[in-house]
């Protein structure tokens, strides 16, 4: 393990010094800085560039068989490390910059140091200018550190909050004699600041200065130059990709605007996102060395002094998608839950990128890792999973026609511009847009190649809610509503590549022919119309629903859904009653179950009978604690109303109960009844639980009133001998006709 401070040279100087044992190859995390190195140490030892020291990146490269020292970028070592696991052809390893610790770097490492210990001639470095050397070293088995101290001219610090980076900038230059180095998040902020720089610059004591771009959407032609030296005074606004190895000449000024894009994964969206945040302290420090590497510096900071910045970056591995990782771990022939990785990803990340692999046929399950054919050949392009998917199927529905590929092409670039998520099509993005659209345009139909666009994307199906409507239900189960600029205007079934706000801004059509149903299940539904229970056997993607057809339900299912229905609607009267006859009785019974083995064999709640469900046993109980009705002295049954609160009530006819002195008792509390007293016409006159007090203070002045209105019917003075009756007294009768 090497520390060295920034600025202190182990880039250009540590891998040349180890050349001395055999070749070596050195991991650069950019590829720009990767190019600039093997220019830069080319021209310290006098070497020629593409001979002894070269680089390789992904499209681009310089050397040849002579090569010792070999500059790559992070994907292209772990390439080479899938190719030969021992890595025959170098004697030495070194990993640059290990702090920015990018995914790949940390697959590289992880891979690099199975090849180290199984091989005793293998050496490992790794260099880094801010990391914790300790836990590295501990990841490599306790290996040495060797602490390089650098020296950094000194560096007067300010910070304006709200000033503009190209007002800092301009302000740094009249106060310097060097280059100023902006640091910016992405290309559009530097678009924007470039513009105002440019405008600035029309003064005249600031005409002969230059504005440079440089960032990763720069083909390496305008990279190369934004890095060379200049004799002219120059601007140089830049991404982070200047913070570290990469050299920018003459630079005694910096502004840093305190901000980068950083990969997170958006979970909406399935995909990694740039998302704009707040700079590290560490990368803060190492921003403002660049001004003092060369003689006393100026840095200018556009953010609050009192402002706290965390003190480190978070590796990529914890925030982004882990699927190209994962391919690049299970191509090796390891398997990424049991890889010894110096910081293990969340499990349920490495779960999800190797669900997507097996969606997308690039493994062929996850308990036991292996490529599929279609695996292998999307593993050798590089480019995105998905992408990588898409060639491959693209490649094999090949077939020779041609022509009405216009819609398809925009298809393919917004998708290739997509996952590389920028405003621009940077380099890599359109590189894979060419790929993909010379298999479009040479052999491929349009159909072939929305198909192929499907095996992409089998996880961002979207069906339209109604013929000819906007509205979409995704097969993650959201809904979402296409856009004009979508690409399709009347499919029933789409992929929805890109999703946003709730937008289907990107989309390709897709035939119903080609989903195959991820799942088939028997759905019991209670339809709360008719109170029956419905099943059906339903064929789904996902969250769609593709088909339906009826069938006969299951009785467990229909009565476990009865019975749910049963205890949570507005019951019947006569089921209520039931129940509250089992709570006056005091019987502690288990309602659910018991309702439940009423519902067994039923498919509606009309159907369900709970008397018969109860036991045998509870039923005796029941009737003797809480009976159903009582006789009243006419010999009559009358109906008891169990109420809410406990009580129990019974509607009587006052005719029926004369004689009747004591009222009934009844439950384990001995409850009195309450009677409805009726008059002739069903209407109560008297609620009451005392008869007695009722015949001796209340019934002659209801016979008072009653008995000339209603004169057919019996009402004699001494109720307490009177022949209880439901009926009108004969003599009455026939004394009327």
């Amino acid at each position: 393990m090497v520390v060295a401070a920034p600025g202190a040279g182990k880039t250009t100087r540590v891998p040349p010094a180890l050349l001395r044992e055999g070749r070596l190859v050195l991991l650069q995390p950019r590829r720009v800085a990767a190019r600039a190195i093997a220019a830069r140490i080319a021209g310290e030892r006098g070497w020629t560039l593409g001979r002894e020291v070269g680089w390789q990146i992904r499209h681009d490269r310089r050397f040849d068989a002579d090569t010792r020292l070999l500059v790559v970028t992070e994907g292209i070592l772990t390439a080479r490390l899938q190719a030969d696991p021992l890595l025959t052809g170098f004697r030495t390893i070194v990993i640059d910059e290990f702090h920015e610790r990018s995914i790949h770097a940390d697959v590289a490492i992880a891979l690099a140091k199975q090849a180290w210990r199984a091989r005793d001639d293998l050496r490992l470095v790794v260099m880094s200018a801010t990391l914790d050397a300790g836990a590295v070293a501990a990841f490599l088995d306790d290996c040495p550190v060797v602490d390089v101290p650098g020296r950094l001219f000194p560096l007067d610090v300010s910070y304006a909050p709200g000033q503009s980076v190209a007002g800092a900038a301009v302000d740094l230059l009249r106060e310097t004699t060097g280059q100023v180095l902006c640091f910016l998040p992405g290309a559009p902020e530097i678009a924007r600041a470039v513009e105002e720089l440019e405008r600035l610059r029309s003064r005249a004591d600031l005409a002969d200065a230059e504005v440079v771009p440089l960032h990763g959407s720069l083909d390496a032609a305008a990279q190369d130059r934004a890095i060379a030296a200049s004799e002219r005074r120059r601007i140089i606004v830049a991404t982070n990709l200047a913070e570290t190895s990469l050299t920018v000449p003459g630079v005694t000024a910096v502004v840093d605007s305190g901000l980068h894009k950083v990969a997170r994964y958006d979970a909406d969206r399935a995909i990694d996102a740039l998302v704009t945040e707040r700079i590290t302290a560490d990368a803060a420090d190492q921003r403002a060395g660049r001004a003092g590497r060369l003689a006393p510096g100026l840095v200018r900071r556009l953010w609050d002094a009192r402002d706290r910045l965390r003190p480190h970056r978070e590796p990529e591995i914890h925030r982004v998608d882990l699927s190209s990782a994962v391919l690049d771990v299970i191509a090796w022939g390891g398997d990424p839950r049991t890889l010894e990785w110096f910081e293990a990803p969340r499990a349920g990340a490495i779960d999800a990128a190797l669900a997507l692999l097996v969606r997308l046929g690039l493994i062929a399950d996850t308990h036991a890792p292996r490529l599929t054919g279609a695996g292998v050949e999307a593993h050798r392009l590089p480019m995105h999973p998905r992408l990588a998917r898409i060639v491959v199927a693209a490649r094999d529905a090949a077939h020779g026609h041609g022509g009405g590929r216009g819609d398809v092409r925009r298809t393919v670039e917004r998708a290739c511009e997509f996952l590389a998520d920028g405003r621009r099509l940077p380099p890599r993005a359109a590189a894979t847009a060419s790929d993909l659209l010379t298999v479009v345009d040479e052999r491929v139909d349009e159909p072939a190649f929305c198909r192929a666009i499907f095996t992409g994307f089998p996880d961002r199906v979207a069906r339209r809610r109604e013929p000819g409507s906007p509205s979409v239900l995704l097969s993650s189960g959201a809904g979402a509503t296409i856009g004009r600029e979508s690409g399709v205007h009347d499919a029933e079934f789409m992929v929805a590549i890109d999703v946003t706000n709730g937008i289907v801004r990107i989309a390709s059509a897709v035939d119903r022919e080609w989903i195959v149903p991820t799942a088939s299940e028997v759905v019991h539904r209670f339809d709360a119309a008719s109170g029956t229970v419905k099943a059906a056997v339903v064929r789904k993607y996902d969250a769609l629903v593709l088909s339906e057809h009826s069938i006969a339900p299951d009785p467990e299912a229909a009565a476990t859904l009865l019975a749910d229905a049963w205890l949570t609607r507005n019951r019947r009267d006569e089921d209520e009653q039931v129940v509250r006859r089992l709570q006056f009785a005091g019987l502690g019974v288990d309602l659910p179950a018991i309702v439940r083995a009423a519902a067994y064999g039923r498919r509606s709640l009309d159907e369900i009978a709970l008397p018969d469900a109860l036991p045998a046993a509870v039923r005796r109980d029941l009737e003797r604690l809480a009976p159903e009705a009582i006789v009243v002295p006419s010999g009559r049954r009358m109906r008891l109303d169990y109420g809410a609160d406990g009580g129990v009530s019974a509607s009587v006819k006052l005719q029926e109960l004369f004689g009747l002195a004591e009222t009934p008792r009844i439950g384990p509390r001995r409850e009195p009844v309450l009677f409805a007293l009726l008059a002739p016409n069903g209407r109560p006159v008297q609620m009451t639980r005392d008869l007695r007090s009722f015949w001796d203070r209340t019934y002659p002045e209801v016979r008072k009133e009653l008995r000339g209105r209603y004169p057919k019917h019996p009402w004699p003075d001494d109720p307490w001998n009177a022949t209880p009756t439901h009926r009108t007294d004969p003599r009455r009768r026939r004394s009327s006709t």
